[in-house]
């Protein structure tokens, strides 16, 4: 068969990148003293007025084409702790803690048991995570969405201590750098693995030997949130740079918490990769390296810390955490080993 990629299931991360690249310029442009910190990190940082000690962190983001096996499926009421975990995660990483959420719900109706689970989703994964659901909007769009489909969104603003942000210019040549397992795909590269599972006339309820539950279960597992061992290892004081590990994966995510002086050396054999990945590489027969940058491999965050401290880091981080690589002296990329 003709080997699959990202592009060719509708989706070209390498012109975006470009794209953004462009506008750089023009987004700094809005940028006033309040403004902390450049673009591309994992969340917008903004001073608050009167405040030298502390700083505000946004961020925003979606669910991509997984939302259409939720829609799909009926399970409406999963979408909440994805997209709070996913955009929990993007400041987290920077050192701060969550405050407010708030959603966008648009879809070509939205009836109540449509509306009520979905909002309802939203308000138990804020209330888990201590975090107030403040507001929201929804929009019901007939003839700009299919008809039983819908969209989400969701905007969350975090805090942080000045003093404690973790924007990965601490990160060092010889730091150890820790992989924590994700639970699966999270919430990205769906439109590829869209595209190879299940193959052509099997359904979402297929149970594959090597995978150990049906096919929809493994995709629609939900987005882990890394908040309490990000907390663990800032407040032991270990954790020199973090990365979310969303779209772009290990190659395109790793390099957003490194010094443009270092590179991250990689190695692919120190984690089991789940077998959800194994199945959708065969079934498109999918390039390796492609399969790196589309999805998170089974590592769903990175942490870089000393390398004396790798065994501390992995226990004060409540385990879980493998030794999956080291920092050296680069230009700013990742360098996949086996």
């Amino acid at each position: 068969m003709t080997p699959l990629d990202y592009r060719r299931a509708g989706v070209d991360i390498d012109a975006v990148n470009e794209s953004l690249r462009a506008l750089k310029e023009r987004i700094r442009s809005t940028f006033g003293p309040m403004v902390l910190g450049d673009v591309g990190h994992f969340g917008g940082l903004h001073a608050i007025p009167g405040d030298e000690r502390r700083a505000l962190v946004a961020t925003t983001d979606g669910l991509g084409t997984k939302i259409l096996l939720y829609a799909a499926t009926g399970r409406h009421g999963d979408v909440g702790e994805d997209l709070v975990s996913h955009c929990i995660n993007d400041i987290a990483v920077l050192g701060a803690r969550p405050l407010f959420f708030l959603d966008y719900l648009a879809g070509d109706s939205l009836p109540p048991d449509v509306l009520v689970p979905l909002v309802g989703g939203f308000a138990d994964a804020c209330r888990r995570r201590g975090v107030a659901l403040l507001g929201g909007e929804s929009a019901e769009m007939p003839g700009v969405y299919p008809k039983g489909t819908y969209d989400v969104a969701g905007f969350l603003v975090g805090i942080v201590e000045r003093d404690r942000i973790v924007d990965g210019s601490a990160v060092r040549p010889g730091d150890a750098i820790l992989g924590f397992p994700s639970s699966g795909l999270h919430t990205n590269g769906y439109s590829l693995a869209r595209k190879v599972l299940p193959e052509e006339g099997g359904s979402l309820d297929d149970r594959p030997d090597r995978l150990g539950e049906t096919i929809g279960e493994a995709l629609l597992r939900p987005h882990l949130c890394y908040l309490d061992p990000i907390r663990r290892l800032l407040d032991a004081g270990l954790a020199r740079g973090f990365a979310h590990i969303t779209g772009g994966g290990l190659v395109d995510n790793v390099p957003r918490a490194l010094p443009s002086t270092c590179d991250a050396r990689i190695r692919k054999g120190a984690w089991s990769v789940p077998p959800i990945f194994h199945l959708i590489r065969e079934r498109g027969a999918i390039d390796e390296m492609e399969m790196f940058h589309v999805f998170n491999m089974g590592i769903g965050l990175v942490a870089m810390v000393p390398r004396s401290s790798t065994e501390e880091a992995i226990r004060a981080a409540g385990g879980g955490a493998l030794a999956i690589g080291e920092v050296v002296p680069g230009t700013g990329r990742v360098r996949l080993e086996p």
